[in-house]
């Protein structure tokens, strides 16, 4: 795929009210909906500028989706267009069975939900609220039992990391398809305190690596774009060379803020990513596939010769990248050297050289 033309993923934050207060939440969401959310109509028309791309998958996320009195006719008619759609509800009580039979009979192709910990109080501890893991895991064992696809998605922390293990347990018995793992990027909500080490980061590679060659669904990571370095590495010191890792990770690969993703704000705002707040334009002014075509902000961030530090001249710049959500995050600048990343370039040609 040409991602200087079509993304892979298009994310569209629909409002940002949701009745939890996260610890890591990167909107700093309210139970209240911002009056200059986009509206109906207004989102209709992106669903339908979003399939000019082409084919790329729509998510509808938040703040919590279901907060919206519109929801389901906006699903029909992201699904009517020919979009492959997803949503990620949060887990209060508004996440229904009645309303996940909704999503599926609308037409939703995966439910995406949040599981942080694989118990009450480890995942309790980041989500502002008593029990949201209860409701995670009854929303994930409904969606098994009426065959709709769901994908666990894990925000790792240093509160987590040793956890994991058990939240893939929880995730093979739902039969979820896809454990997405967000890395922490320090923004909203988010503590630097709560954030890995670089080389914690590693940790959790061979761990993510171990289990995606075992497990019966696959491994993604988000804001963690060196996990595909990670892989490369080990299949060439395997023996094995080529592009690593699962089915996720190949289609994945070289995939960052701006590079194949773009998110827009419940205001219409157009950003890399929804970690990566630097807006290139409005879907109320502007549209949406010029700014990801042509806007200077999309073009710089695609263009590997443009970043900084040992990421510029990293030799895995093309599949990797570096995050630019957590560069901009922790230094001010979206193409300075992702700073969790372990790796060093010049130290490493000098090593398979001797």
């Amino acid at each position: 795929m040409d991602f200087g033309a079509t993304p892979l993923l298009v994310i569209w934050e629909v409002t940002q009210a949701c009745d939890l207060a996260c610890d890591h939440c990167r909107a700093e969401v309210n139970p209240a909906s911002d009056p200059g959310e986009l509206s109906t109509q207004e989102g209709m028309q992106l669903l339908e500028e979003i399939k000019s791309f082409g084919n790329p998958l729509m998510v509808f996320t938040g703040g919590d989706p279901l907060k919206r009195p519109d929801l389901y006719e906006l699903i029909r008619h992201s699904v009517g267009v020919g979009l492959r759609t997803n949503v990620t509800p949060s887990a209060t009580p508004l996440l229904t069975r009645q309303a996940i039979d909704r999503f599926q009979e609308c037409g939703i192709s995966r439910m995406a939900i949040s599981l942080d910990g694989p118990d009450a109080a480890s995942h309790g501890r980041l989500r502002g609220a008593t029990g949201t893991f209860e409701a995670a895991m009854r929303a994930l064992r409904h969606a098994r039992d009426i065959g709709l696809d769901t994908q666990i998605q894990t925000t790792v922390t240093r509160w987590n990391m040793n956890r994991l293990g058990e939240i893939a347990e929880l995730a093979a018995d739902v039969r979820t398809r896809l454990w997405s793992l967000f890395f922490l990027v320090v923004t909203g909500r988010a503590r630097l305190d709560d954030d890995l080490t670089a080389a914690e980061y590693e940790e959790v590679f061979d761990f993510l690596g171990r289990i995606a060659d075992v497990a019966p669904f696959e491994v993604k990571t988000t804001e963690a774009m060196h996990y595909r370095r990670f892989l490369a590495q080990k299949a060439h010191h395997s023996g094995r060379p080529g592009t690593p890792g699962s089915r996720t990770t190949f289609r994945t690969a070289g995939v960052s803020d701006g590079r194949g993703f773009v998110f827009v704000s419940h205001t219409g705002e157009i950003y890399p990513s929804g970690f990566l707040p630097v807006s290139a334009g409005n879907v109320r002014t502007d549209r949406l596939t010029n700014v990801y075509r042509n806007s200077g902000l999309f073009r710089m961030l695609r263009d590997p010769g443009r970043r900084e530090g040992k990421c510029g001249r990293c030799d895995f710049v093309k599949i990797c990248g570096g995050s630019r959500a957590r560069a901009y995050a922790l230094t001010g600048n979206y193409l300075a050297e992702d700073p969790r990343c372990i790796y060093e370039p010049a130290a490493q040609a000098t090593l398979l050289a001797s």
